[in-house]
C-alpha cells in the first residue's frame, strides 16, 4: 500500500538537502550581558550512575529565553501581548525566503537591509508568498561563539553589525504578507538603526504586528534563496517570552 505522507517524507530526504539552522549550545555558549551571571546552567547531573533506586542517568537544564538560536513571542517586548501558549505546530513552518545581504555586508558591517534589497530579490525570485519566514542572510553566523565577534565590539567599544531596517521588516509585513522573519545577528534592528532610534524599534515593530522572529540562525549560506522550507521547533513551556529553537531548512540541492 501507498501512503501519500509517507511518499512525501521519502521525497524529501531523498531529493533535498536538509540544513541545521541553529548554533549548538553549552555552557560556555555566548549571552547577551544583561543576563544575569549564573543564569546558564546545561546538563547537569542530578540523578547519575549507580542510584540504587535506579540505573540511569538525568540532568537539569537552566537557560534564559533568549539563549542561542532562539523564538521570540511578541510579549517580549509588548506589554500583554501573546507568549508562547499562542502559538502551535501550525507555527512551526513556513515557506523560505533568503535575502542575501552579504555583499553590502563586507563593505559595512553595520549595514541595515532596505525595502530596495527585498525588491531586488523579489525582481529575481519572484513575490514573497503568503505566510513566508524572510530570513536575512549575513553571514554574521561565522563570527559563533564570540560575543565580541557576534557584536562587532570596535576599539571605542561600540557594536557594530548588520541587520534590518525598519522600511525592510514594512515591506515584506504590510507589502507581502509575511508571518515570521529572522536572521543571524544577535538583534533585529542593525546597530545604527538602533543608535538612531535609541530603541530596538525594528524588533518593536514586529513583535508589537503579532509575529515571531528567530534571532542567531546559522548556515543561511547553504539554504536556497527561494523554494526552501523552514521548520522551527521549540519546547511546550507555557507563557515564555522566547526559548532555544531547533530549525532546519529544507532546500533544493544545488
Amino acid at each position: 500500500m501507498s501512503y501519500k505522507l509517507w511518499d512525501t517524507l521519502k521525497s524529501l530526504k531523498d531529493e533535498y538537502e536538509w540544513v541545521e539552522l541553529s548554533h549548538p549550545l553549552n555552557n560556555d555558549a555566548p549571552v547577551w550581558s544583561g543576563i544575569p551571571a549564573g543564569s546558564v546552567e546545561l546538563s547537569k547531573t542530578v540523578f547519575d550512575w549507580g542510584n540504587p533506586m535506579l540505573e540511569c542517568l538525568i540532568q537539569t537544564f537552566k537557560f534564559p529565553g533568549q539563549f542561542g538560536t532562539h523564538v521570540d513571542f511578541p510579549g517580549h517586548f509588548i506589554k500583554n501581548a501573546p507568549l508562547s501558549d499562542a502559538f502551535g505546530v501550525t507555527n512551526m513552518i513556513y515557506p523560505l525566503c533568503v535575502i542575501d545581504i552579504t555583499d553590502k555586508v563586507k563593505d559595512d558591517p553595520r549595514y541595515a537591509a532596505t525595502a530596495d534589497d527585498i525588491k531586488a530579490y523579489e525582481a529575481k525570485y519572484g513575490d514573497i508568498p503568503d505566510g513566508a519566514f524572510v530570513a536575512l542572510r549575513t553571514d554574521w553566523h561565522k563570527n559563533w561563539p564570540s560575543m565580541d565577534k557576534l557584536s562587532g565590539i570596535a576599539a571605542d567599544g561600540s557594536e557594530n553589525f548588520p541587520a534590518w531596517s525598519l522600511s525592510a521588516l514594512e515591506y515584506i509585513y504590510e507589502t507581502r504578507n509575511a508571518a515570521a522573519s529572522g536572521h543571524e545577528t544577535l538583534d533585529t534592528d542593525a546597530s545604527k538603526e538602533a543608535a538612531k532610534a535609541g530603541d530596538l524599534a525594528c524588533e518593536r515593530y514586529v513583535l508589537k504586528k503579532g509575529k515571531l522572529q528567530i534571532e542567531v540562525l546559522s548556515n543561511l549560506d547553504k539554504v536556497a534563496p527561494a523554494g526552501a522550507l523552514l521548520i522551527a521547533l521549540w519546547p511546550r513551556i507555557e507563557k515564555a517570552t522566547g526559548l532555544p529553537a531547533r530549525v532546519i531548512a529544507i532546500t533544493p540541492k544545488k
